[in-house]
């Protein structure tokens, strides 16, 4: 292998790596969700599914998922332990399907059931302005309601190390 070569894998394994670990994801992505930025009134865009009453003061997690999506799958367990964890202590998860048709979200829900809220985005308007093109696309929002943390896709035990590590720091946060 030459030199030029050598240099471009490497380079290519340095993108891949900061993808993989989200540093790239705000740049990436261009117009949707951004670190910074805040939690729009999701009643707002017309979702199925009861939202819950108050996300004020909360750290809120707005996961967008689809049923044909084997990560989304597997990040399920994970989501539900967390909330489990840590719903008394302030965190809301949002699971946000973007399946066109609700049967098979239900169809997904009835083999991946979760305690917590899932609402459909039947009409893609959510997930045009978070503008989440890989699935799944987890956003994390503080106490003041702030995008802290951006995931894409998820990578089994990493990213659930990392939900639970950003979670906990939030929640220790005063809003």
């Amino acid at each position: 292998m030459s030199t030029f070569q050598k240099i471009n894998c490497e380079g290519w394994r340095l993108v891949a790596s900061l993808v993989l670990t989200g540093v790239l994801s705000t740049s990436v992505y261009g117009a949707g969700f951004k670190l910074g930025d805040a939690l729009p009134d999701l009643d707002s865009f017309k979702l199925e599914g009861k939202l819950p009453d108050s996300l004020k003061g909360k750290v809120v997690v707005l996961d967008f998922w689809a049923s044909w999506c084997q990560p989304c799958a597997q990040s399920f367990p994970v989501l539900d332990e967390l909330q489990k964890k840590h719903g008394e202590a302030g965190l809301v998860i949002v699971g946000v399907s973007e399946d066109e048709k609700g049967e098979a979200m239900r169809s997904f829900l009835k083999k991946h059931p979760v305690t917590f809220t899932i609402v459909r985005d039947a009409g893609q308007k959510l997930v045009a302005a978070a503008d989440a093109r890989s699935m799944p696309t987890t956003f994390l929002f503080d106490r003041a309601g702030k995008v802290r943390f951006i995931h894409n896709g998820f990578h089994g035990e990493d990213t659930r190390k990392q939900l639970s590590s950003e979670i906990e720091t939030m929640l220790k946060e005063k809003p």
